[in-house]
């Protein structure tokens, strides 16, 4: 779930892969190639009948439907067309070694992040940019800001209601500004999700019903992807909280111009209505996509915190008090956008494992061994 999340990292000062996500998503950017074609790497005790679903292309941001039988996701492939993230739809494989068959849920207009689907299985919630304009939005030009990773906050982002057919039936966001990276709790009733229209990065609590809805949020600073626990009771995001005078005075240009540069991100937890709210990990550097296990009782999330050239990006389990933390996966590139089905069998994640050479990112699902 995510924001739609470009992240750039370097190595000896040499950008690695770009990888887009809205997060958002996260979606996240990474410029490395994976060292071994393997669907399963030693060491990943979690991991049991590892599938890989996608052959080709920037594929990310895969969610479960509630039933546990669909998934909905964001790719980009210029090969296949695809300029600009767009949502998709498919049926897990009954057999693994079906493949898997998805088809165009958004617009196929502007860009779109962080779809989710909804309780009833027939409706989809997603941002989208195809009421500003159905091109893509215009890319940050790095370089003016010393080739430091980047992120837009484009103004067109709102968040829509959609069939499953790809007809969009109604816009949940009106306010002018970024509104994107949604989730909805586990009962359907709520939607999560970030926005600056209120001057600062936040989250917002939005009863689907209703419309109305619950600032969360009141630290200054970038506050994301966050998602329901499986009781409702719990909310777990990631937040990038400058602090220093200089990082204060640079994080409020940046917005002025629609950017943000969350760098360095942690791991949070709060009540559902935004109190008693802890910071969970202290690592340092990006600590994101975080989700809840079934049972609500850890953290799975995402972090590049083991090594200081920016990558590779692995998995983690952490308890809701910051304690035991263990590293699930380990891939030599990009494991991200960890969920697990509501039924708690399978777990579903992004990585760069298994491309050839490429610098291609696939989804992949496996059974969850507990």
């Amino acid at each position: 779930m995510s924001l739609i999340f470009n992240v750039i990292f370097a190595a000896n000062s040499k950008p690695m892969k770009k990888y887009s996500c809205i997060l958002f998503t996260l979606f996240f950017s990474l410029t490395v190639m994976a060292q071994e074609d393997t669907v399963q790497f030693e060491g990943e005790t979690h991991f049991k009948n590892v599938q890989q679903l996608t052959f080709g292309g920037d594929n990310a941001e895969a969610y479960w439907s509630f039933d546990s039988k669909r998934i909905v996701f964001q790719k980009t492939n210029p090969k296949e067309g695809i300029v600009c993230d767009q949502i998709f739809m498919g049926n897990l494989p009954m057999n693994a070694m079906d493949p898997f068959k998805y088809k165009l849920v958004s617009t196929g207009k502007g860009r779109t992040t962080c779809a989710y689907f909804m309780k009833d299985g027939k409706h989809l919630i997603y941002a989208s940019t195809h009421e500003g304009s159905a091109d893509c939005p215009p890319p940050v030009d790095r370089a003016k800001y010393g080739n430091k990773y980047i992120w837009p906050l484009y103004n067109t982002y709102d968040i829509f209601m959609a069939d499953t057919n790809g007809t969009v039936l109604k816009k949940l966001t009106t306010a002018k500004g970024y509104d994107a990276e949604a989730t909805l709790s586990y009962d359907g009733k709520k939607m999560i999700y970030c926005s600056d229209k209120d001057g600062d990065l936040d989250l917002y609590v939005m009863d689907i019903a209703t419309g109305k809805e619950k600032k969360v949020t009141n630290t200054l600073g970038y506050d994301g992807g966050a998602w329901f626990s499986p009781d409702g009771k719990k909310i777990v995001w990631r937040a990038s909280r400058p602090k220093t005078e200089a990082e204060i005075a640079e994080y409020r240009s940046l917005l002025k111009e629609g950017l943000v540069a969350p760098t360095n991100m942690e791991v949070f937890v709060a009540n559902a209505d935004g109190s008693d709210a802890k910071q969970i990990t202290h690592l340092g550097q990006a600590n994101w996509a975080p989700n809840f296990t079934p049972d609500g009782k850890q953290i799975i999330f995402c972090s590049n915190h083991e090594y200081k050239r920016g990558f590779p990006f692995n998995m983690y389990l952490i308890n809701l008090d910051g304690s035991d933390l263990v590293k699930i996966s380990r891939d030599k590139g990009f494991d991200a956008f960890p969920m697990f089905s509501p039924d708690g069998k399978k777990i579903i994640f992004a990585s760069n494992r298994n491309n050839k050479g490429t610098r291609d990112t696939n989804l992949f699902v496996a059974d969850w061994v507990y």
